[in-house]
């Protein structure tokens, strides 16, 4: 049983489940036109830093194609109602929201032992109203593949079999 009724009290679950994977294949597009465009861009990572910048750049690259291929996924399930065309994008998006959080944690409290409290606060308010927006948009997609798994047995069109109260 999903856990939201609808998105952002205006919408259904399956327009914002179309409206996160679309957001999710733009800012895909950002990011990989970015990370291939400009030249100077230093990519700073917590975990491979050793590596040289290009194939840094080639690692992100790839992630951010992986990315718009599966928020393509998402879209083409949440159309055609197929909860397996959906998963991985459930998955993906559970673990970006947990490295989101690391990252944005991990780089306010970098800027504050550096000694620059003002650019810390605005790295901590800025990310963690990201984060939540994030887990926000994940729990209407978890919430919207829910709603077609139980389905499955009943077909689009029957009722729930006893009134769930709320």
């Amino acid at each position: 049983m999903p856990f939201l009724d609808n998105c952002c009290r205006c919408c259904t679950l399956r327009t914002g489940t179309i409206v996160t994977g679309s957001l999710g294949i733009a800012l895909g597009l950002m990011g990989l036109i970015t990370i291939l465009s400009v030249e100077k861009l230093q990519v700073k990572t917590i975990v491979i830093d050793t590596l040289p910048d290009s194939v840094v750049r080639i690692i992100l690259a790839i992630n951010l194609v992986m990315t718009i291929f599966i928020s393509s996924l998402l879209i083409f399930g949440a159309v055609k109602r197929n909860r397996w065309l959906m998963l991985p994008f459930v998955v993906l998006a559970l673990m970006l929201a947990i490295g989101l959080l690391i990252s944005v944690l991990y780089t306010a409290v970098e800027h504050y032992v550096k000694k620059e409290p003002v650019l810390g606060s605005i790295w901590l308010i800025f990310g963690l109203i990201t984060v939540v927006v994030h887990v926000y948009l994940w729990c209407v997609v978890f919430s919207y593949y829910q709603l077609v798994r139980d389905e499955r047995g009943r077909g689009p069109y029957g009722k729930t079999p006893y009134p769930q109260p709320r």
